[in-house]
């Protein structure tokens, strides 16, 4: 178990003699505002578990980190004092390195390898990883679309256009690392400030789905966007397992249920919108290039550099082969 983890775990006894099952009210944070894939998620899951509890069971939504950063979040639920999260799945990596094979640049390829992975052997192993390490359970996946590059300085189609750029990323090591191989240091800065350091010019660009930057409102602060796939955002729902051990079976049925229903309405969702989303987008004055050379010299850069390097933190090498074997490669 994480660290940070085991000293909140002592706690958790001491938490959970509370009447917790009586619960009628939970609370679920996201990262995201409203009108993206979390909140699509959050509310599909919110509306099908009061119907399956017969409305005894309300779910309180709370968008835009209101509820702490998404990595705050995480520790919350581990020690039960937050019920449910949804997050992108970078911010459970360090909870539980394991996830990480999942944002390995270029190994998700397309919505349909993402749903492949989610809802198949692998994603159900590392929802067992995750309710060992961080002690949250995954019951749902949002699915966002690649992270595309924004910026607000010119147009890039090449890596040797990101020279002199400032790039925020997440406080996560396998971004940083692609970003590195690329060859520029990025900064990492939490989610809630990036607007603000966009809008103020600390950082000139940043990686989000399409999706997450129309709900961000960041064609406000960005001009550019390059169509680069190295990653596919994935942003699970997660529950806390020490609340979720707490309810009764039916209630934990409803859960479960309600959870794979919302994953099956969010990939529908993605399919939907994400084109009227791009068109709106560049109605708004952005202008979208795809890189250069069909992106192959982004691919091999990061996934000369960066696979290697994370082989242990996965669970070894035969973890990402195992991954890129059920996905035809």
């Amino acid at each position: 178990m994480n660290l940070r983890l085991k000293a909140a775990a002592l706690g958790a006894a001491l938490v959970f003699a509370l009447p917790m099952a009586q619960a009628k009210n939970f609370r679920m944070a996201l990262g995201d505002a409203q009108g993206g894939t979390q909140w699509e998620l959050g509310t599909k899951f919110a509306e099908l578990f009061k119907a399956k509890t017969g409305g005894k069971h309300k779910v309180k939504m709370f968008a835009n980190g209101q509820l702490g950063s998404e990595q705050d979040t995480i520790n919350d639920a581990a020690i039960g004092s937050l019920d449910f999260s949804v997050l992108a799945i970078n911010n459970i990596t360090p909870f539980s390195p394991t996830v990480g094979v999942m944002t390995l640049p270029y190994v998700i390829q397309s919505l349909d390898d993402a749903v492949k992975l989610t809802r198949g052997d692998v994603g159900k192993e590392l929802t067992e990883n995750t309710i060992r390490d961080a002690r949250v359970r995954i019951i749902g996946w949002a699915y966002s679309g690649f992270r595309v590059l924004t910026n607000s300085k010119r147009p890039v189609k090449t890596l040797a256009d990101l020279d002199g750029l400032v790039i925020r990323v997440p406080k996560n090591e396998i971004m940083i690392a692609t970003y590195q191989a690329w060859g520029i240091n990025p900064t990492p800065m939490a989610w809630s400030e990036t607007f603000t350091a966009l809008q103020q010019g600390v950082v000139d660009g940043q990686d989000n789905p399409y999706i997450t930057n129309h709900a961000m409102k960041f064609y406000e602060v960005q001009k550019y966007i390059t169509n680069i796939r190295y990653i596919f955002s994935l942003e699970p729902l997660v529950i806390s397992e020490d609340v979720f051990q707490s309810q009764k079976p039916e209630v934990q049925k409803a859960i479960l249920e309600a959870g794979h229903e919302a994953t099956l309405h969010s990939e529908a969702f993605i399919k939907a919108s994400e084109s009227d989303i791009k068109k709106e987008l560049q109605a708004k004055g952005m202008e979208i290039s795809d890189p250069a050379n069909d992106e192959k010299e982004w691919i091999e850069k990061a996934t000369t550099a960066v696979w290697p390097k994370y082989y242990d933190s996965i669970g070894g090498k035969d973890k990402l082969d195992n991954v890129l074997k059920v996905l035809g490669r």
